[in-house]
């Protein structure tokens, strides 16, 4: 299991150069990057569209992709390499290849008329089909689709008339092709083309689906027609507003006969049309950007909410109030019914269109189409994350939103690398291929300044000196490294003798920089001096030299990346190469030092991985594989040191952390451990400062009062300690400080070592909780979860920014809002609010009249009536959101609430809830003849009890999501605790449960101490990453830092193994009898039948193995009774559990070994049963059977007896879900309820409430490229983190090993070693 934590992912934009590159089936949909496939699905409990899948397994840019029309799991796509691929989506797996296709697979699609061929075609043709599988499998060529005059620019099979296929042409013509019918090829070129050779390419073509003959074409230039494919005639030519616009792509909608939409090529405008009219019928513009293709989903995705009003009567009395038709505009009567269009668009946007609604069901705005070559924190703004591609633009990210900020003005070719300016000068230098290299002013919105020194070589590195502004360095294919002043003055040019890749300033020399070259050398210069010769030429590298680093914490020491495949670390004070990082297997790009650890590098390659290195002993400490491409970039985020970016050629950028490489820090920081412990330094701070060149060696260490020794952070095999800034600003805050500092160093030092993502908020609402005053709250603390004391304050003061602010004259970044929608926006927070007056005004000022008047009665029927007055002859809108203004009106909040939970609105569902619960909501009491209506106090707890379900589920949406710590914060928002504890807990954020869990205090006490229990078994089998000296000392200083800790540290001790004088020293730091007297109190204990105790000495003495029978046998005896409860025999299970595996493996032990292993399983099972970790229940029954078939035991457990069980909990959990045809619902059994409820009997509650339900980890939603690992437990494929096992081999989930480890501390393989995946 890889250490680095893959914590975000910004995916791919989807490529702009080939066709026919998204697709779309059932509830999924799917776009092509260059090298990979993104497949989203929706995800029906939440109504939305997350990434499910990335499928990579093209080397060179993908040109087509295809969906099976008979199985929605299928699909196929073709590449550059001439290669075709048929996937299974639901198994995330490649099922079949074609190699060596003759030609590249420029265009293709899955064959209407038979099950399993795809067909495709390269620029010329001919047509092969492929037939994947059966008695004909193999490629045949269309017999006669070849020999065409023009390049084919797509096909299109009919999807009713078998074997009938049209080809459109670069020259604007089409070609169709049906058995049994007479060839027609080159024919339907638009008119004014004919007899020229101008050449209008078919930019989409599309059979009707309504018609065997009818087929709709679109020309780049000359617009759209509908062509009659039997008789070669136009039927309708369809005209355009304006003479600018061009079709990009068209799509028919199926649910609407007769209905089709278009893309514009250069803007953003969606247009709707109908057969039987020339104009469209409607338009809409989405983007400023051109659409690149369209797809409308055959079926769209079934919303889960159906409001439950009565349905309409069929039958009407004298009295019943007639219904109004609605009012339709011309345009209305061709209403669209709800479809989905996926768009794609030029800028690698990508989104989902509900037309019926008008609105994005889901939007990605900018992603890169190709190689990310670089990417760099911002450095006083380090949520900004920048990076460059070969795609000609440099994008700002912001990495909480994970949303693009900024992108740069037009396109400058390939930017190779990079660099921010330093402090807040908010620009950024870039270097390009061939145009120079330039600086580009976000704010200002352009490039401010060019710098072509270097001609039209490519510029392959450039670096803004941090130490003095002034300076930017560039180096380049033309054997030159440039320094200049930001205006361009030229300060020196230093040749080399060949191309230069790399250059980097130092961090605590100024005027010092290195470079790495072609001719294998780094090379050292000094700025300072008129020469341009170099300081130090360093060889050793057998390849090109690209990338090289210098250390920010170790004066003069430097590392370089190379094609040899090597790292190289050097000293140059020593003038020599330190150590020699082998193991990657292909060119190194990435190179990036931690600024915390002085020894901790990591590198990243053309071989796909991302490597961390400890370089005093040249040790690679872990290997990441998610990347499918190159790795480029790595960049470290400078507030929080173990959060790093990495960008590749896959055209994604990943976030890492790095925080479990340093496990034993974080726990010195959590058991409060002296400064000694957590904060070292390197050694150099001081020693630069003199300048001790004119003493001898000896008087100069005396003047400094030292004598030479290694420093104790870099000392091989010392436990890793902080040397950098971030953690030397802490300690000289707090030392500054009086009161409480170990909640103040609590707190920072867990922003510091945890990723962005939600921490800073959690924090925020913890000080909240703990009374801080709110004017010290930060400015951006209403971006995130407020509390709910906030909530109405901040939206309120928002809505009347949102009312007041004035478009600027530029708009500012991507996708400005226009005024009109920021009244809308402020319109519907001061709804949600209650403030029902200044909607209308609002509604009123954008003309949305019948919107006004429908809510107007709750203010005064006067107000109502003059608002009639001023409607005057506006026209009606209708609208789609109506029962939002209804219900706030009428007071109806239950309804309204759930109606936003039903579709996934569930930021809204609170607000409204949060709202009532103020009073802010008018409600209407229907007062009943017999009595007085409700109290105020009974709705006010209904409107809580609402808050809290709002809160739950907006929760669980980021759990689910892979976001534990935004889940917490929600709970956090509403004061519950317990709640917002056990999120952290179940997302494995152990360290911070810890830290917020000991500032919360009290409410949180159960739960932190529950989270120390875990983490001191985290410490007991640590990953052997760092040396484990003194992890022992770390599990019992958590574990002592819980009250009533006593079985908890005879646990520890009777688990790590050691020689006697090790053991000796844990047993008296846990106060615990010595070795000996444990033996002794055993035997007395037993003498006296008191069994717990004799277990616990027994473990503690020098033959633990003697209380294994002991145990067994009190557990055997209890189960064989009908009436036993898992609390009479867990504590001894759970307890015997700890004995030292060496022992416990021994031949001697193995029929003991085996009925532990058997009991541990099944009340493993019951233990899952009552936590709720359904995952892995059918599996923890499974290991156990498989134990009692396989090994002589003899335990009163029956297969048979454990079968019946399963399904009784199956039987009697079924979600019941009455839209899945293929599976019926049938209710449980008698018999099958009586087992279920005697098992339910046995379990009671579990004491901790809040940790019931499934463990979900950060990233457990990131996909990987990497390989494909399959569960053991499930046979799936793994989604999000994978634990190996201890065979190497086998894997199963992050988030199963966890609920496993909680409830069966052996592993899975049934070995009797414990599992540790905390």
């Amino acid at each position: 299991m890889s250490q680095a934590r893959q914590v975000g992912l910004l995916a791919a934009g989807c490529q702009p150069w080939n066709r026919d590159v998204c697709a779309a089936s059932g509830d999924r949909f799917a776009y092509c990057a260059t090298l990979a496939i993104y497949v989203y699905q929706l995800d029906h409990h939440y109504n939305e569209f997350k990434l499910h899948a990335i499928m990579s397994e093209h080397k060179k840019t993908i040109t087509a992709l295809s969906w099976c029309p008979h199985n929605p799991d299928l699909f196929a796509s073709g590449s550059a390499d001439n290669l075709v691929i048929i996937w299974n989506v639901a198994e995330q797996k490649v099922i079949a290849k074609l190699d060596n296709t003759k030609g590249t697979p420029a265009s293709l699609s899955w064959c209407w008329n038979a099950g399993d061929a795809v067909a495709f075609a390269s620029h010329r043709g001919p047509l092969f089909i492929w037939t994947i599988s059966g008695p004909d499998s193999g490629v045949t060529v269309h017999k006669d689709a070849h020999s065409f005059l023009s390049d084919i620019c797509m096909f299109r099979w009919h999807t009713q008339k078998k074997g009938k296929v049209a080809f459109g042409h670069t020259d604007g013509s089409l070609s169709i092709f049906q058995p049994g019918n007479k060839s027609q090829k080159h024919v339907l070129r638009p008119d004014s083309l004919e007899g020229t050779d101008e050449e209008d390419p078919v930019s989409a073509l599309e059979w009707d689906p309504l018609s065997t003959d009818y087929l709709l074409v679109a020309n780049l230039h000359h617009g759209i027609r509908l062509v009659d494919s039997e008789s070669l005639c136009c039927i309708t030519t369809f005209s355009f507003p304006s003479a600018a616009a061009s079709v990009q792509c068209l799509a028919w909608v199926p649910s609407a006969p007769g209905m089709f939409i278009t893309g514009d090529s250069q803007v953003g405008v969606l247009r709707i049309w109908n057969v039987s009219r020339t104009t469209p019928v409607d338009n809409f513009k989405l983007k400023k950007t051109g659409f690149h293709c369209l797809h409308v989903l055959n079926s769209p995705p079934r919303k889960k909410f159906s409001n439950q009003s009565p349905t309409k009567n069929h039958y009407t009395s004298s009295t019943s109030e007639a219904v109004p038709p609605p009012t339709l505009t011309q345009n209305q009567a061709f209403s669209l019914p709800p479809g989905h269009a996926v768009c794609c668009f030029l800028d690698g946007g990508v989104g989902l269109y509900d037309m019926g609604a008008k609105k994005w069901d889901f939007l990605r705005d900018l992603g890169h189409v190709e190689t990310i070559f670089d990417c760099k924190f911002k450095p006083d703004n380090p949520n900004l994350l920048a990076t460059a591609s070969f795609d000609g633009t440099i994008k700002v990210w912001d990495i909480n939103t994970l949303t693009a900020v900024y992108t740069s003005p037009g396109n400058e070719g390939v930017i190779y690398s990079l660099s921010w300016a330093p402090g807040d000068l908010n620009c950024i230098a870039g270097a390009t291929s061939r145009n120079g290299a330039f600086i580009w002013d976000i704010k200002k919105g352009k490039m401010v300044q060019r710098f072509n020194e270097h001609g039209k070589n490519g510029i392959f590195c450039i670096a803004w000196s941090h130490k003095d502004s002034k300076r930017i360095a560039t180096c380049s294919g033309d054997g030159y490294c440039i320094i200049r002043t930001i205006d361009g003055k030229i300060l020196h040019k230093y040749r080399h003798p060949a191309a230069v890749f790399g250059c980097d300033w130092s961090q605590n020399n100024k005027d010092m920089i290195a470079t790495g070259c072609e001719d294998k050398n780094v090379r050292v210069y000094y700025v300072a001096t008129s020469s341009d010769q170099p300081l130090k030429v360093f060889s050793g590298h057998t390849e090109k030299v690209f990338h090289v680093r210098w250390s920010p914490l170790r004066e003069g020491t430097l590392c370089s990346g190379s094609d040899d495949g090597s790292v190289r670390i050097w000293d140059y004070t020593q003038d020599a190469c330190i150590n020699i990082l082998s193991g990657h297997t292909a060119p190194v790009r990435g190179l990036m030092w931690n600024t915390e650890i002085p020894y901790l590098l990591i590198s990243g390659s053309w071989d796909y991985t991302i490597k961390v290195w400890d370089t005093r002993e040249g040790i690679c400490l872990d290997t990441v594989c998610d990347h499918g491409a190159d790795v480029y970039g790595l960049t470290c985020h400078p507030r929080r040191p173990f959060t790093m970016a990495s960008c590749s050629r896959d055209s994604t950028v990943r976030l890492w952390s790095l925080t479990p490489l340093i496990t034993p820090l974080q726990i010195n920081i959590l058991a409060d451990r002296s400064w000694e412990d957590i904060i070292g330094n390197t050694g150099v701070e001081t020693l630069h400062v003199l300048d001790l060149s004119k003493y001898g060696l000896i008087s100069a260490l005396s003047l400094l009062g030292c004598v030479p020794s290694p420093d104790s952070a870099i000392e091989p095999g010392a436990p890793p300690l902080l040397c950098g800034k971030v953690s030397r600003d802490i300690k000289q805050e707090i030392e500054k400080l009086s009161g409480n500092l170990r909640v103040k160093k609590l707190r920072w030092f867990s922003e510091c070592l945890s990723p962005p993502g939600g921490s800073d908020n959690l924090w925020n609402l913890v000080a909240v909780i703990k009374g801080q005053d709110d004017s010290l709250l930060p400015q951006n603390y209403c971006k995130g979860i407020m509390h709910l004391k906030h909530l109405i304050k901040f939206r309120t003061s928002e809505a009347q920014e949102l009312t007041t602010v004035k478009m600027s004259k530029f708009g500012g970044g991507i996708g400005v809002p226009t005024k009109e929608e920021r009244l809308k926006e402020a319109a519907q927070i001061h709804l949600r609010l209650g403030q029902v007056q200044r909607y209308c005004e609002l509604m009123v000022e954008l003309g949305e009249w019948d919107k006004a008047l429908s809510v107007a009665p709750s203010v005064s029927v006067k107000y109502w009536k003059k608002l009639m007055q001023r409607r005057a002859d506006q026209l009606i809108q209708e609208d789609k959101d109506d029962v939002i203004p209804y219900c706030i009106a009428i007071g109806d909040v239950k309804k309204l609430v759930h109606f936003f939970m039903s579709r996934g609105q569930l930021k809204e569902a609170l607000l409204v809830a949060q709202a009532a619960c103020e009073g802010n909501v008018q409600t209407f009491h229907v007062s009943t003849p017999k009595g007085p209506s409700f109290s105020d106090d009974i709705y006010k707890e209904d409107f809580n009890e609402l808050l809290q379900e709002a809160c739950r589920e907006l929760a669980e949406w980021y759990f689910q999501d892979g976001r534990a710590v935004l889940a917490s914060c929600c709970h956090l928002a509403v004061d519950n605790i317990e709640l917002a504890m056990a999120y952290l807990i179940r997302g494995n954020e152990l360290e911070l449960a810890v830290c917020v869990g000991t500032v919360l205090g009290e409410p949180a006490a159960p739960a932190t101490h529950y989270a120390l229990e875990l983490l001191a078994r985290k410490c007991m089998m640590i990953p052997a990453c760092f040396p484990s000296v003194g992890y022992r000392d770390l599990a019992a200083d958590l574990l002592l830092l819980t009250p009533d800790s006593e079985l908890q540290l005879v646990k520890l001790c009777a688990f790590c193994p050691g020689g006697t004088e090790e053991i000796s020293h844990l047993h008296e730091k846990c106060k615990l009898p010595t070795v000996e007297e444990c033996m002794q109190l055993a035997e007395t204990a037993h003498a006296d039948g008191k069994i717990f105790e004799t277990i616990k000495y027994y473990l503690l003495s020098q033959e633990p193995e003697k209380a294994l029978p002991i145990g067994i046998d009190f557990i055997k005896e209890h189960i064989s009774s009908s009436d036993w409860t898992l609390d009479t025999i867990y504590p001894v299970l759970d307890l015997l559990s700890y004995i030292r595996t060496e022992k416990l493996v021994l031949h001697t032990c193995t029929e003991a070994r085996n009925e532990l292993l058997i009991l541990c399983g099944y009340v493993g099972a019951l233990l899952a049963i009552r936590r709720q970790y359904q995952s892995i229940i059918p599996a923890l029954y499974e290991y156990t059977s498989q134990l009692l078939k396989r090994r002589k035991v003899s335990v009163p457990l029956k297969i048979e007896h454990l079968s019946e069980e399963l399904d009784a909990w199956r039987a009697c959990t079924q979600i019941v879900n009455p839209s899945s045809e293929d599976s019926p619902y049938t209710p449980p059994s008698d018999s099958q309820r009586l087992v279920y409820a005697t098992l339910l009997k046995r379990l009671k509650e579990e004491p901790l409430r809040g940790i019931v339900g499934p463990d979900y980890v950060t990233g457990s939603n990131l996909p990987s490229h990497s390989d494909i690992h399959i569960s053991c437990l499930t046979g799936l494929k793994i989604q999000g983190p994978v634990f190996f096992l201890e065979d190497g081999k086998s894997t199963i989930s992050l988030n199963d090993a966890l609920m496993w480890a909680k409830v069966n501390p052996f592993s899975p393989l049934g070995t009797g070693i414990r599992l540790n995946p905390f």
